[in-house]
């Protein structure tokens, strides 16, 4: 008698998923779907559903606590200061711990193949195989594969008479953890359209909101106290969620080029992320050198890149972050930043270690550190430029020997 075939799904409870389930088994002939559903600090109520729905499917379902493990990756991402085109990594940094967390249900539970319910046209679909085609099992894409429509999806499951309780968001796709909300499709997929405020659920209108000042204490590049008292990643992203959206800190309206190339409107909030780095940045111009923080600025670039691409866990990065973790070493301290009016700027900075010497940059001290006085500069002065001053005037005199010639 042959052996029973199972495939792990990324299960979400929602359309995508869900038509996954009777697929895998009558297009690709598995005997058993079990559904893998990983919290990265969604709401509770999506979890609720996913659970009904899987339930309705007669589908086993695992479900992995990961937002420990998930926070601490995003306040890694805090100490490179990563950013892909102007906006914090939330769904990509979270899509390898996801596929991580499958990969590991799938094993245990002898499993033969790892399934998900991306498109062929978006991210996530690489972001989930650079972890899973690193596992002996097979990977198996029902959506891209088969290519499938949402229209043929919501058609096909009615006529099955699928359920559909979970990820229902309405005419948006939306998806959720607690770095970040994505918010897209629809009516926003034309870039001329200007979304209705209904699409946001972490940001408010400040309209009217009293400015608030919150102090972030920082040990070695890790954000490790709010206000004076410690906290943990998890506690420290929810609760910086909860005050600055209620001052609509975080939003981004963005035309996103995505891996494959295709250009995408998205809409995000990320009201915690957008504190936590721009406290970092702040705390990092004060501690670093001149020359540290220019090259810094290409190894943060080249870190966010592969977190974009889910590739976090590449040879690449791991060289990416001794120079990230040796700069981080002297931020420490703490900073102040203002909530006001849908913006977060840094009003207040200190550290031990410091770049800077009040006396030297002060207007009113004659003389500063290193006994260097404001005559000292003269010869600086006379200096800059020299070289360009130089080449102009040869410039000059060569074109106008040319005019003499003519």
């Amino acid at each position: 008698m042959p052996e029973t075939t199972r495939v792990a799904l990324a299960f979400s409870g929602g359309l995508d998923t869900t038509v996954c389930v009777p697929l895998l088994e009558e297009e690709y002939g598995y005997d058993e779907v079990i559904g893998v559903t990983v919290d990265v600090g969604q709401p509770a109520k999506e979890f609720d559903e996913a659970e009904e729905t899987a339930a309705a499917l007669g589908v086993e379902q695992h479900v992995v606590d990961a937002r420990e493990e998930f926070a601490e990756l995003c306040l890694r991402s805090v100490k490179a200061n990563a950013t892909y085109q102007g906006y914090p990594l939330g769904t990509a940094l979270a899509r390898p711990v996801i596929a991580k967390a499958i990969r590991d249900v799938a094993l245990a539970e002898d499993c033969d193949a790892l399934a998900h319910g991306c498109t062929g046209k978006g991210n996530d679909q690489l972001r989930f195989e650079a972890v899973w085609r690193d596992s002996p099992l097979e990977v198996v894409a029902p959506v891209r594969e088969l290519g499938l429509t949402r229209e043929w999806e919501k058609a096909y499951a009615e006529d099955r008479g699928l359920p559909l309780e979970g990820g229902d968001e309405g005419r948006y796709s939306i998806d959720t953890n607690i770095w970040s909300r994505s918010i897209e499709g629809s009516e926003l997929e034309d870039p001329a359209t200007i979304p209705e405020d209904d699409i946001y659920d972490w940001t408010d209108d400040p309209s009217g909101k009293e400015p608030e000042l919150v102090e972030i204490e920082f040990d070695a590049g890790q954000p490790v106290a709010l206000d004076g008292e410690p906290v943990g990643p998890v506690e420290l992203i929810e609760g910086l969620n909860e005050r600055a959206g209620a001052h609509g800190v975080g939003r981004t309206d963005m035309m996103e080029d995505r891996m494959l190339g295709l250009k995408v409107r998205e809409n995000y909030e990320h009201p915690a992320a957008t504190v936590l780095l721009t406290a970092h940045e702040a705390l990092e111009q004060l501690v670093l050198t001149q020359e540290e923080r220019q090259f810094k600025q290409q190894v943060d670039q080249q870190w966010a890149l592969k977190g974009y691409q889910g590739l976090i866990d590449a040879p690449f990065v791991d060289a990416l972050e001794g120079f990230i973790e040796t700069t981080n070493e002297r931020v420490t301290g703490t900073v102040t930043v203002k909530l006001e009016g849908g913006h977060c700027r840094p009003v207040g900075r200190e550290s031990a270690y410091a770049v800077y010497s009040e006396s030297a940059a002060s207007f009113d001290e004659e003389t500063v550190t290193g006994a260097i006085t404001q005559e000292d500069a003269t010869g600086v002065a006379k200096y800059h430029g020299f070289q360009s001053r130089l080449a102009n005037r040869a410039i000059e005199s060569a074109r106008q020997g040319a005019n003499t010639d003519e």
